[in-house]
């Protein structure tokens, strides 16, 4: 369980990478961790995900779904949401990795992260989380929905993420 203690800098999930630079998981864990896209798809998306988008009722986003790896065992559950008008035509929305990570992509469309709000849970895994995160039934996990907003308030994702408890978030802001 010491591998779920590392400090998380949320922070660095949001930044731009330079050119060359590995994402921010990869960078984190050493190169010990790794993802797995499962899907990219255009959904419905979860009410919480919606609100938090400001999509009109029925309006639909853009999914890449991540399984997120330690050491080649699943942790965490990653699912990040964009509005279409933003995803559609560019590699969000297509099934492969993005090189550098979706910030780094999203920083050259224009929009930089300038506000993160982040709300965590602590819940019971459902059957889908405890199949795929490898755990017992009656499990706990820790769930983060993490809203990025660019200039103007406007935002530009959502990030849903399930991960393996216990697990120790740190969090560090720099105010300019």
């Amino acid at each position: 369980m010491a591998e779920m203690q590392r400090p998380t800098d949320s922070l660095a999930y949001v930044t731009p990478r330079a050119e060359g630079q590995v994402d921010a998981w990869s960078e984190e864990s050493q190169h010990r961790g790794s993802q797995r896209l499962t899907e990219v798809a255009e959904v419905d998306p979860p009410q919480e995900v919606a609100a938090a988008l400001r999509l009109s009722p029925g309006e639909k986003a853009a999914v890449r779904r991540r399984v997120i790896l330690l050491d080649g065992d699943p942790i965490e559950l990653a699912d990040s949401y964009y509005p279409l008008c933003i995803a559609r035509g560019t590699a969000l929305a297509e099934k492969r990795k993005i090189k550098g990570g979706a910030p780094t992509l999203l920083a050259e469309l224009g929009y930089r992260a300038r506000r993160v709000c982040e709300d965590l849970e602590f819940r019971e895994a459902d059957n889908f989380e405890c199949t795929a995160l490898v755990l017992p039934a009656g499990a706990t996990v820790l769930t983060l929905l993490r809203a990025t907003a660019g200039e103007g308030g406007s935002p530009f994702e959502v990030q849903h993420m399930v991960m393996k408890a216990p697990r120790r978030l740190h969090y560090e802001v720099e105010v300019d």
